[in-house]
């Protein structure tokens, strides 16, 4: 979860979100967002060759991850 700074918006922000590093895929969705919040949730998914062919297996939560996000006001 990103807290923003009080008074930083008016009205949710325009956020975008990236995860440092992977040794695995990871994607990033944004959960929830608001003014005074943003909630962002990350899964982790190794790679898996089925039939010799490299697929994702299902993604998992992933803990302890470093996620930079950027937000602007619109």
């Amino acid at each position: 979860m990103f807290t923003w700074p009080a008074s930083a918006f008016s009205a949710p922000p325009v956020v975008t979100v990236t995860p440092q590093g992977a040794s695995a895929f990871r994607s990033c969705s944004i959960t929830a967002n608001s003014a005074t919040s943003t909630t962002v949730n990350v899964q982790v998914s190794a790679g898996v060759t089925l039939l010799g062919i490299g697929v994702l297996a299902v993604g998992a939560p992933a803990a302890g991850v470093t996620v930079h996000a950027h937000a602007a006001g619109t």
